[in-house]
């Protein structure tokens, strides 16, 4: 029975983290409230309040689940099937974008994050925990073009650190990019070549 209660609380949380991840994306973050959440996923309002504190909690929980898909990215980065460096952080962004491209919910989160959530108020904090990550993998680069540049991979004359830069700079644009276009259009089907191109000019 006690296994049953948290299963069933669990999956109350879940169509609550659902619920909100669906409102967030067709209302915007500040203009949905926690009863429209709570209507959604078939709650009341105290069941909402019960597993969250407030909306900035929600939003985290919901940003958490996308974030733990993003461990296959940075997983060739340090793949040992890759001895080049390059090509663990080539085959990283182009899993990226395979995963935004074909997981919807994963997609979603990253369009409320990036389009659908102003920074201010409740929100003001929260700006600095989003971009953890974005900071997380700059370091994670940095290692892996010093790698490269250590075996010899790298062109000479690059800096590691700058390369770092200019390639997380290259890969929000591009994500930005891709976000405001459409399925089909010119610009998504040339994001693998784009990545490529753009590891080819680090190469020797």
């Amino acid at each position: 029975m006690v296994r049953k209660t948290k299963a069933e609380a669990e999956q109350t949380r879940r169509e609550i983290i659902d619920a909100a991840r669906c409102v967030f994306h067709e209302c915007g973050v500040s203009r949905t409230s926690l009863e429209k959440i709570a209507r959604v996923a078939g709650v009341t309002r105290g069941a909402v309040y019960w597993h969250f504190e407030n909306k900035a909690e929600l939003f985290f929980a919901m940003r958490e689940d996308s974030l733990a898909v993003l461990n296959e990215v940075d997983a060739y980065l340090d793949s040992p099937d890759l001895p080049n460096p390059l090509d663990g952080i080539e085959q990283s962004l182009l899993a990226f974008f395979r995963i935004i491209d074909g997981r919807s919910e994963v997609r979603q989160v990253f369009e409320i994050m990036t389009l659908r959530c102003e920074y201010v108020d409740e929100f003001a904090q929260v700006l600095q925990e989003v971009n953890k990550p974005c900071m997380d993998f700059l370091a994670k680069l940095i290692r892996s073009y010093q790698r490269a540049a250590d075996k010899g991979y790298l062109r000479p004359g690059l800096d590691p650190e700058g390369a770092a830069y200019d390639t997380l700079s290259f890969t929000a644009g591009l994500f930005n990019n891709w976000l405001s276009s459409q399925p089909g259009d010119l610009l998504r089907l040339k994001v693998p070549d784009m990545i490529r191109q753009h590891l080819l000019l680090r190469r020797p």
